[in-house]
């Protein structure tokens, strides 16, 4: 008789993907829910009549003023000030969004159920941020919307979506600041001058507006430090069609991953000493 090979009688099957454990889904919730929640609560501002014309109209503004403004001054082309102010128009909701989100919990009385809560803190100060992320990417992409209507910006189709990427980061990173500015807010009763000071810096010291081979040493290393510099330079690169640079994006996460340790570190330290004085308002 013929000898033919045994075969298995079990198919082989692919492996299935692992669901989320209940403890993911839950901390997502958080995340999304929560930060969605407490970005409705505390501002007033969200109607959409203000919505429009704070963080829509006054970024557009400002990158007009500035493009006529380098066109007189012959400082920079009208590419300088239209993806530079793209990217810092971000820093309207990101700044300021950003350090209320913290801050108002104060103000308003809700500090104490929030360190009252028995929830890890990271996910439920990064659920504060994430609307200011997404709050900034569509500022940005806005920006550079009208800047294509009215100015004449033009960016080749393969660069969108390195430019996206370089938006997202520079959110991010802005956002990141935003709360360690915040934090600091639990401390200093005035948190506009906070955030105002910041805007004033981002404005000065990233290369927005003004060329930061211009500055002095110190301020162009501070300037490195701080978030949208790195950003500018590579949507720069982007639109002159120089491709993605992956340093500048790296170094422009890294800059946000820097902050938002430094807020996640100031808001525990914080909430360690108001617990020990048993002042949950943290004044």
């Amino acid at each position: 008789m013929p000898f033919t090979p045994a075969t298995s009688a079990i198919p082989l099957t692919p492996a299935r993907p692992t669901p989320p454990t209940p403890a993911a889904l839950s901390t997502l919730r958080l995340i999304l829910v929560g930060g969605a929640i407490s970005y409705r609560a505390l501002f007033n501002w969200t109607t959409p009549p203000m919505f429009i014309g704070t963080l829509l109209v006054g970024p557009l503004l400002q990158l007009l003023f500035f493009v006529f403004l380098g066109r007189e001054l012959q400082v920079a082309d009208d590419h300088f000030y239209l993806l530079g102010n793209a990217v810092l128009a971000s820093s309207t909701a990101c700044v300021y969004g950003g350090t209320m989100a913290i801050s108002n919990e104060r103000r308003y009385g809700t500090l104490g159920a929030v360190l009252l809560s028995p929830r890890h803190r990271t996910p439920l100060w990064i659920g504060r941020a994430l609307p200011y992320v997404l709050n900034g990417l569509l500022i940005s992409a806005f920006t550079l919307a009208a800047a294509s209507l009215l100015l004449g910006l033009r960016i080749p189709l393969g660069a969108l979506p390195g430019l996206a990427a370089v938006l997202l980061a520079a959110a991010a990173g802005c956002s990141a600041f935003g709360l360690a500015l915040g934090a600091l807010g639990l401390r200093f009763r005035d948190v506009f001058l906070i955030s105002n000071v910041a805007g004033s810096v981002l404005l000065l010291l990233t290369g927005a507006n003004v060329p930061r081979a211009g500055l002095p040493e110190g301020m162009r290393l501070a300037g490195d430090l701080l978030p949208l510099t790195h950003a500018m330079e590579a949507a720069r690169a982007l639109a002159a069609g120089g491709g993605l640079d992956r340093g500048l994006l790296g170094a422009e996460l890294l800059v946000g991953a820097g902050y938002a340790l430094l807020a996640l570190a100031l808001l525990a330290v914080f909430e360690r000493g108001s617990r020990r004085r048993a002042t949950l308002d943290v004044m």
